[in-house]
């Protein structure tokens, strides 16, 4: 099931995805209860009666959690791929560790770089100019836990969306730690909606993302080098996960860094990134 954070009438909604993507059913929410949370408030059980159908033309789509209540967990080097390609870049903080990680590699970004399908990535030039574009399959969680086994790891995953890790590779190589290049203002595109988990086989998804419609971008989530149960196993090692925590797990390779010379993004550009089984987030690039 595909499910929309959206605007409409002056207040925030959820709704049921027609399959053909034209038409969005409401669900009958509390007000304020999508505001910030999104589709994370349905988290804890069956969902709401179903209210109007609408055009997706009449709403205005918002991020499918538009403000995380905690950072948004993300997996580095996932991909044998962009392992190495992004070893051989010059930016890798991690290359002493080995070209492929032996443990998942995570870092974070903080919840206000969230924006939703269609709205613009910010380029400030005052800032950075080397700005890269990362397609990945996100996780929604739903039930929460500590220490939680690979084995369970999947009976915790609520739902999926794909988020855009845009990131500032001149920052992330200056401070040598990857937050800040990551988690600047517009940095994190999420949408255009999210799925629930039954809808994916992690086993056969594809991964697309182009550029200007020239594919950069093209992979399988079965060659994930840690899949999602161990990704979940991993972050919970310790550390409670809760519901609504949104993990990205990671980027294939084809990013800009990994060209020679590298190729960033700049104002006037579009990335559109495809997941199978989800939908398309596409978003324009300007200048701040």
């Amino acid at each position: 099931m595909k499910l929309a954070v959206f605007d409409w009438q002056d207040g925030r909604h959820i709704g049921r995805v027609a399959d053909e993507g034209e038409s969005v059913t409401r669900l009958d929410l509390p007000s304020g209860a999508a505001d910030t949370d999104g589709v994370a408030c349905l988290t804890g059980g069956a969902l709401p009666r179903e209210a109007e159908t609408l055009a997706m033309a009449d709403v205005i789509l918002q991020a499918p959690v538009p403000r995380p209540r905690r950072n948004i967990f993300c997996v580095g080097k996932n991909y044998h791929d962009h392992a190495r390609e992004f070893a051989a870049s010059g930016f890798d903080s991690s290359a002493a560790s080995g070209v492929v990680p032996e443990a998942p590699i995570v870092f974070s970004k903080v919840p206000e770089a969230v924006i939703a399908h269609g709205a613009p990535i910010a380029v400030d030039a005052s800032v950075s100019a080397a700005i890269d574009y990362e397609a990945e399959l996100a996780v929604i969680i739903g039930t929460g836990g500590r220490n939680i086994g690979a084995g369970d790891a999947l009976n915790h995953v609520w739902g999926y969306t794909i988020i855009n890790d845009v990131t500032a590779r001149d920052l992330q190589g200056k401070h040598s730690q990857w937050l800040i290049g990551k988690s600047q203002d517009t940095f994190c595109p999420m949408g255009p909606w999210a799925v629930t988990a039954d809808a994916l086989d992690l086993s056969d998804t594809t991964v697309r993302c182009w550029v200007n419609d020239e594919l950069r971008q093209d992979t399988n989530t079965r060659h994930l080098i840690f899949d999602v149960p161990a990704i979940i196993a991993a972050l919970s090692n310790g550390i409670t996960l809760r519901p609504g925590d949104v993990i990205a797990t990671g980027t294939p390779a084809g990013v800009g860094i990994g060209f020679d010379p590298p190729r960033y993004l700049t104002p006037g550009d579009r990335v559109r990134i495809e997941i199978g089984g989800i939908g398309t987030l596409e978003n324009p690039v300007q200048a701040r």
